[in-house]
């Protein structure tokens, strides 16, 4: 009997991780900026939701809840040592997006990824994953008032990174 709730336990995660990767893979390409890292996260992410597929089985909203075990992983990694952080070159995406500016979408996550963790987790929630500040809050562990405050401040470093500067040589 155990053994079918084991199988049956394994094949909804398996379907639901399979449904769901892509969509956090994304995500987590946004907060880190990198598709091997994302995949890293991802995978890590994955495996502790397998760990704990029993409680997720019990809250309403899965996709939250992986998300909020991708951020916090997220959030992790940023706190360890500097090592697993560096880069030793630079990568291109996987694949092309069609239809889309290519240059506004490389500046855009050049300036995501310059943000410092916190605000780029608060601008990716509330504005990518499109939460209210109240979930992004809970999500983050932290008050309303301090994802507003670092939402703010991460878009007005965006804006700034946007400001047009006067091509070198030319007259302003």
């Amino acid at each position: 009997m155990a053994r079918i709730a084991a199988s049956s336990r394994d094949a909804e995660f398996t379907e639901y991780a399979a449904s769901r990767a892509g969509w956090l893979r994304k995500i987590a390409y946004l907060l880190c900026g990198d598709w091997h890292r994302a995949d890293d996260l991802v995978q890590e992410s994955i495996t502790k939701l397998y760990v704990n597929w029993s409680r997720a089985g019990r809250v309403e909203n899965r996709d939250g809840y992986a998300r909020t075990v991708l951020v916090n992983t997220f959030l992790a990694e940023q706190r360890t040592s500097w090592w697993r952080r560096t880069r030793t070159g630079g990568t291109a995406p996987d694949q092309a997006s069609a239809g889309t500016d290519v240059d506004v979408s490389l500046d855009l996550r050049q300036a995501l990824a310059a943000l410092p963790p916190r605000q780029r987790a608060a601008v990716v929630l509330r504005y990518y994953c499109d939460l209210s500040v109240d979930q992004a809050a809970d999500l983050l562990g932290c008050s309303a008032g301090n994802v507003k405050s670092q939402s703010s401040r991460g878009l007005d470093a965006l804006r700034r990174s946007f400001v047009q500067r006067p091509v070198e040589g030319s007259r302003a």
